[in-house]
This record gives C-alpha cells, sequence and structure tokens, in this order.
C-alpha cells in the first residue's frame, strides 16, 4: 500500500488537512520505542487505497527533540510527502522544505491557511513558487476545504525531479531568503482588534488575566458537558442495567463472588457508588464517572488547540513551570487533571524528556484533584466556612510547588526549554474537533478502560478476602497518634484508592470535627491516586518509577498530614 506523510513545522494546520483527506478511518499510534502519538488514516486516491500519516510538527529534519525524532523516522517510510506550509509565515516553513527537497523525495506542497495569508495583505506568487521549488504548490484553506480537491489531484500526476543540492544550515536560510523575496509581497494595513487581543495574550499580566478567564470558562464549559452526558445519557442507561443486575445478584445470593460481582447491597439494594463489585461500582465509576468528563475535556482540549490559543497557555506559565522541572507545556497535564486525573497522566506524553514526563504525572496525581473530588471537598466542608476549603486547597497548591521544587533537583535527567512558534488565533473546525476527540476517546476505551477494570477487580477480591479490613485495623492507632483521626476514618482513606470523592463522602457519617474533617480530606486528596488513575501510571511509567512516584505520594501526604495536624489539633 502506498504510503503518504503529511509533515510540516507546528501549527500550520496539518490536523484539520488530514482530516480532510481521511474522513473518520483515523487511529492514533505511538511510534514504536516511544510515547510520541502520530496518527493513521487511510483514503482513496483516484481508485487506490493509501495510508496517510500525519507526523508531528518539527521545524527541522535535524531533530531536536523525540517528537521531532519520530517525525524524521516517518518520512523515511514515504513514498510521497506532503509538506503542509502556513502561508503566513512562509519564510519559517521553507528551511523545512529545503531540506525535504534534499532528500529527493516525490514531494508537494500544501499552502495551507490561503485565506489568512490575503487578510493578512501577504500576496505569494505560487506559480512562481512552483518553478523555483521544481514541485507541485497548491493553495488550501483545510477548515473550508478549499484546495483539498486540487490536492488530490496532483498527489498523483509524475512528479518533477528534484534539483536542491544539499546544503549547511546557513546556505538553506540563503536559499529561503532567495525564494521569498522573489514569491511574496506584503501590503502595509492596521492592526486589527484580533492582532491586539493575540498580543495581550502572551504579554505577562495581560496574559495571565486572560488565562484565568479562559480556564474558568474551559471549566464551565467541561462541567456543563460532563454533567450533561451524566445526566440525561449515562444515568438512564445504567437504570435500565439495574433490572438485570438485581436479578443476577438474587441468583448468586451471598459470598465470595456475590462480593466481587455485585459488591455489598445497600438497604438490600445495588448501589453504583457503594457497593463496590465489579458489574455495578466497576462499571459504573469508568463508564459513569470518568468517561463523560473525559470526553468533555478531549473536546475542550482540541478547541484550545485548533483556535491556537494553547500555545500561548504555554507561554504564559512557562517561567514558573520551568522552575518545577518542566516547561510550559506542562500546564496541560494539570489542567486536565482538573477535571480527571486520568487524561492528565495521559497528557504528560506530550513532555520532551523522561525527567518531565515523571515529574508531571507525579505532581498531578499527588496534588491535582479531579473535579469530582473538588466537588466533595466542598459540599463536605463548605457549611463550616470557607477558611477549611482553603486550608485544604491552599496544602495541595503548596505541596505542588514545593515537591515539584525537590523533583527538578533530585530527578536525574534533563529538562528543556521551551522553543513555541505563536500561530495566529483561527477559527477552529467543529468537524476536525470531533474527529480528534473521538480518536483520543477511543484510545482510552481500548487502552485504559481495560486497566481500570483490573484495578477495580483486585480491590474488590482484596476486600472480598478481609485484607482491607485487616489493614484498617492495625492502621488504628497510627492514624489517632499521627493524624489525629479516629480508627473508624481507615476504611475510608482506603476506599480512596478506589474513587476519591467517595471516599470523602464516607468520611462524613464519622461525626469528625471541622480540623479533623479538613485534615482527613487533605491526606485524602494527597495519597495514592484512585485506582483509574493508578492503573494508568502503571502503564504510563512502568513498575521501577511507579514505585518511585507511589513512595513520594505516601511521604508527601504523611508530612502533610502530620504538619497540618499540629497546627490544627492541639
Amino acid at each position: 500500500m502506498k504510503t503518504i506523510v503529511l509533515i510540516g513545522d507546528p501549527n500550520v494546520g496539518k490536523s484539520v488537512l488530514f482530516s480532510r483527506l481521511t474522513g473518520v478511518d483515523v487511529i492514533t499510534s505511538n511510534y514504536p520505542g516511544t510515547t510520541v502519538d502520530y496518527l493513521r488514516g487511510r483514503m482513496m486516491l483516484h481508485g487506490e487505497v493509501v495510508e496517510i500519516l500525519d507526523a508531528p510538527g518539527t521545524y527541522s529534519l535535524e531533530a531536536a527533540n523525540k517528537a521531532e525524532e519520530v517525525a524524521v523516522s516517518l518520512m523515511d517510510k514515504a513514498d510521497l510527502i506532503v509538506n503542509v506550509v502556513d502561508a503566513t509565515s512562509l519564510e519559517r516553513c521553507l528551511l523545512l522544505t529545503v531540506e525535504l527537497l534534499e532528500k529527493r523525495k516525490p514531494l508537494v506542497i500544501a499552502l495551507n491557511m490561503w485565506d489568512e495569508a490575503q487578510h493578512h495583505g501577504i500576496a505569494i506568487d505560487v506559480h512562481q513558487l512552483e518553478k523555483l521549488l521544481q514541485v507541485p504548490v497548491v493553495p488550501t484553506v483545510a477548515i473550508t476545504g478549499e484546495g483539498i480537491k486540487e490536492l488530490t489531484v496532483r498527489l498523483v500526476e509524475p512528479q518533477i525531479q528534484n534539483r536542491m543540492e544539499h546544503c549547511g544550515e546557513d546556505q538553506a536560510w540563503i536559499k529561503v531568503g532567495h525564494i521569498v523575496r522573489k514569491v511574496q509581497t506584503i501590503a502595509h494595513r492596521h492592526h486589527t482588534f484580533r492582532d491586539r487581543l493575540a498580543d495581550a495574550t502572551v504579554k505577562p499580566v495581560a496574559g495571565i488575566f486572560a488565562a484565568l478567564i479562559i480556564l474558568f470558562a474551559l471549566f464551565w464549559m467541561v462541567r456543563f458537558i460532563g454533567e450533561g452526558l451524566i445526566r440525561y445519557g449515562i444515568e438512564p442507561l445504567f437504570k435500565l442495567y439495574l433490572e438485570p443486575i438485581t436479578k443476577l445478584s438474587n441468583w448468586i445470593g451471598t459470598g465470595f463472588v456475590h462480593d466481587v460481582l455485585i459488591g455489598t447491597l445497600i438497604d438490600g439494594k445495588v448501589d453504583y457508588l457503594q457497593s463496590m463489585g465489579m458489574l455495578t461500582t466497576g462499571l459504573f465509576v469508568p463508564i459513569g464517572m470518568v468517561l463523560p468528563y473525559i470526553i468533555a475535556f478531549y473536546f475542550a482540549l482540541a478547541l484550545l488547540e485548533d483556535t491556537g490559543y494553547l500555545p500561548r497557555l504555554a507561554t504564559v506559565s512557562d517561567n514558573l513551570f520551568h522552575r518545577l522541572g518542566m516547561h510550559g507545556h506542562g500546564v496541560i497535564p494539570v489542567l486536565l487533571g482538573l477535571g480527571c486525573n486520568v487524561p492528565g497522566v495521559l497528557s504528560a506524553r506530550g513532555l520532551d524528556t523522561r525527567k518531565q514526563r515523571f515529574i508531571a504525572i507525579t505532581l498531578v496525581s499527588v496534588s491535582v484533584p479531579c473535579m469530582a473530588q473538588t466537588a466533595m471537598i466542598f459540599g463536605v466542608l463548605g457549611h463550616f466556612g470557607a477558611r477549611f476549603i482553603v486550608v485544604v486547597f491552599g496544602t495541595m497548591m503548596a505541596v505542588f510547588i514545593i515537591l515539584g521544587l525537590l523533583l527538578n533537583r533530585m530527578a536525574r535527567g534533563e529538562s528543556m526549554e521551551i522553543f513555541l512558534d505563536i500561530p495566529p488565533y483561527r477559527r477552529p473546525c467543529m468537524l476536525a474537533i470531533v474527529k480528534k476527540t473521538w480518536m483520543r476517546v477511543r484510545w482510552f476505551l481500548a487502552e485504559a478502560v481495560p486497566f481500570l477494570f483490573l484495578g477495580v477487580l483486585a480491590v474488590n477480591i482484596l476486600n472480598a478476602l478481609g485484607i482491607i479490613h485487616y489493614i484498617a485495623t492495625h492502621a488504628a492507632p497510627f492514624m489517632r497518634i499521627w493524624f489525629g483521626l479516629p480508627g473508624e476514618a481507615v476504611p475510608a482513606l482506603l476506599a480512596g484508592f478506589l474513587r476519591k470523592d467517595l471516599a470523602v463522602g464516607m468520611l462524613v457519617p464519622l461525626g469528625l470535627s471541622p480540623e479533623q474533617l479538613t485534615i482527613a480530606v487533605t491526606v485524602l486528596a494527597l495519597y495514592f491516586p484512585c485506582v483509574a488513575t493508578f492503573a494508568v501510571l502503571l502503564k504510563e511509567l512502568g513498575v521501577k518509577d511507579m514505585l518511585k512516584s507511589t513512595a513520594i505520594m505516601v511521604s508527601t501526604a504523611l508530612v502533610a498530614g502530620g504538619i497540618l495536624r499540629l497546627a490544627m489539633i492541639h
């Protein structure tokens, strides 16, 4: 099968063009030996099925990070390369074009964002550019589909033999400058409102203020979508499921099998949140509670990506995150983790080095509460006054910063600087956003959900065998001395491994004081992530680094809980 690879600088519209070409037959893959994602799809090209690969964005064939190494490797497999070029940044993009021409592979250039170039007063002589480069050049607007048909036609025409000789980077830039001077003219124009907005959102003060407003709107949208999916989609389905699962419960009767599959009956009935069975809570947690927020956050992430705001958010947060051993892209795992830790951990794949990924995953797992847990914290502590809520979130924020500073010094490896090209704001293509969201959700269903079921099964078996009760009994004296909490709080803390928000709710009937409740909630937030996150954490980090991260979580929870006990309980 013929292979066509889309390659270009970051933020040139490759993903939208890829969506236009491939339709819905798309899968996300990890390049062998890496955690770098690329997209694979198929299309019918004049009666022949061809494979389309969307390579990670790269500025040069001299790879500077793992994603760029993958892009170069994919290019080597190509029968035909489509070089996607941003028409509004011709000079910047043509360096990669010159390097590709030196490889003497069949090449077609998609001169994308043609409409934006015209809006910016940029005129490009396409015929002259094609003559100078000796390859087909097609103006495209991937969002609207303009030029896509012509592009597909020219993908199969006989390729002109490239005549670009190999040269160093300095000579390549000279060639680029020569080409741009011959084919591009720029008319003077005044700054528009969009230009002023784009400038404001990357400046230190205005950018942070804009980020706070945008993130607030983002979380409101995610909560609205997630809760809507649960209320009007998931919950009605599980109500229909209740009758057959009740019949199964009656048929099995009591015993070990019932405890594992169905769990404990609450007031003689199956309760999806509290029964803790494999077919009840084990099914409801990943599908009924996690998946809706996964869908909502992946949709929001795609929206941020396709509008061009994500590089700006990374830029304004770079100073802080660089001190924590990451760079500005470290804000993305935190952003997603506030909705659900599972996509937060998964999104750390986008960071450049193993050290950065380890720090990001550990910080998200330790000190970033998911939205469901946040709601429970407000519900449990809200009527005692805002100061107790401030203590919980203030402690988590302090832990995030202090632990990040320590891990930056202690973790081995390097933390590369951030080099971002900031694209103009663009009108997103809803079709591309929906498709990107579906691809990521489909990956979650195929790759992450099986781990969630296995984790829930393991906890259920331990609970059915009485091991959790045994641990709770022997841990009670330590709980009283170190945290100032009664032994009855131990089962709730252990249940947090399965579901954090449920564990917070289990503390309410214990009659704890506001101070005790604050300590218990904080410890719950800081120690092991829920089994859903823990399962994905194992997959992403491997056993060795997962054990290191786990030791950090336990140590952090013990130290923070002990300090709060000294500060709040006299």
